[in-house]
């Protein structure tokens, strides 16, 4: 492992990284209102982050598909897990490393759709607005209404460094006269993801089936050489109505050993069905192994597919891609003192619009939903596992996106 400070930085930004690293080790509170240097800035809004959830359709649709409780219990898992690798890794293989998304504005939109097919019948779409700016929370719903599986979820993020820059000065030696300043970040930000998601299955016996998801903690480990990675951590949870209860423990990389992205998933029967749990094991970026059968469980090595989204032309002024168009163009043609005047301008705006509701008393509508204090169904589901908090809130669909006539 090389220990040459911002290896992966430009040689032009390496002074300014070493800055912003000493800035957070010595920041407290929320990292997300901090400045990053341009070159660890993507083109692309928070707000299209939950197309990640779909980007292998015909696995989302494939859960209405299953016979059994378990068998969609399993279907479900298998999604989850398959979706992980967009989520988290994609940035790194397409950018070079994980990159600092575009923090969206209040009322921000996103919608997009992946086509109709033999495999996954009916089109599958997706509605994302930013339903919040301080704290910032992105609310989403995906559907295919053909199958009957829709999810609707909302997502924010608390950050934190967990570490400390250290600064050391070698002594002074008849061969080395000038001292020379050494320093090294022992350290990750910790991103505690808020939210959850509910997955329901319309079945044709006209009954539903939810799924509550909840969300797995982040490290963001690689600082120090300016190439930040995401390892996910700790555990998360997906509670069936019916009582099957997936729990997908997370270990990565430490600085000495550690498999990157691993994990283990255990799918436990509801206390009346006598049936053994099934244990999956595996890299969530690549495949896993069902332990009893040695089958492949799930295999993300094949190609994605990508959301299909209309021309910048053709998006309303709230869309994200026409909203950011000016700030993305810049960030991918390196030119960032254009990308911050456009950044700039998009934020200067969005302070005068809150400063001009104050004054007259008014607060922002939301579009496509409607916050709830208390989500019944996480209430309800998380009880049987006894979700950590056991009550949030929620964000109800209004069901008026672009593609509801369709």
């Amino acid at each position: 492992m090389s220990e040459q400070v911002g290896e992966a930085v430009p040689a032009a930004q390496k002074s300014s990284w070493t800055t912003f690293l000493k800035s957070l080790a010595g920041f407290t509170g929320d990292l997300s209102a901090m400045t990053a240097p341009p070159f660890i800035l993507s083109p692309t809004s928070l707000t299209e982050f939950p197309a990640y959830w779909c980007e292998r359709p015909e696995l989302f649709a494939a859960i209405a598909d299953g016979k059994t409780e378990q068998a969609r219990a399993l279907a479900v898992l298998k999604w989850f897990i398959s979706t992980l690798k967009g989520q988290y890794t994609s940035r790194n293989e397409s950018m070079g490393s994980e990159k600092k998304p575009l923090n969206p504005v209040l009322g921000e939109l996103f919608y997009g759709y992946w086509p109709a097919n033999a495999t996954r019948g009916g089109k599958t779409t997706l509605v994302v607005e930013q339903v919040s700016h301080h704290p910032p929370i992105t609310a989403y719903r995906i559907e295919n209404l053909e199958k009957g599986v829709i999810l609707t979820g909302h997502s924010a993020q608390k950050t934190s460094f967990s570490g400390t820059f250290y600064v050391f000065v070698c002594h002074v030696s008849p061969r080395m006269p000038d001292p020379r300043l050494t320093s090294t970040l022992a350290g990750s930000i910790i991103v505690k993801q808020v939210g959850h998601a509910v997955l329901t299955v319309s079945l044709p016996s006209g009954e539903t089936e939810e799924y509550l998801i909840t969300l797995p903690r982040l490290r963001i480990d690689g600082l120090w050489y300016g190439s930040p990675y995401i390892e996910l951590a700790e555990t998360s949870y997906i509670q069936s109505s019916t009582g099957w209860l997936s729990t997908i423990e997370y270990k990565g990389k430490g600085y000495f050993s550690g498999k990157s992205h691993s994990f283990k998933a255990t799918l436990t029967p509801p206390p009346h069905v006598h049936t053994s749990p099934h244990v999956i094991e595996g890299t969530w970026h690549t495949t896993s192994k069902e332990l009893h059968s040695g089958a492949t469980f799930h295999d993300v090595t094949s190609p994605k597919e990508e959301i299909t989204v209309a021309p910048v032309e053709k998006q309303g002024e709230w869309e994200s891609r026409k909203l950011w168009y000016g700030v993305a163009k810049g960030i991918r043609e390196g030119d960032f003192e254009s990308a911050a005047t456009f950044k700039g301008k998009i934020e200067n705006e969005q302070r005068q619009r809150r400063r001009d509701e104050s004054a007259s008393g008014t607060t922002w509508e939301l579009k496509h939903f409607k916050h709830v204090e208390y989500d019944t169904v996480y209430e309800r589901l998380g009880k049987l596992f006894k979700a950590n908090p056991p009550t949030e809130d929620g964000y109800d669909y209004l069901g008026n996106g672009p593609y509801s006539e369709s």
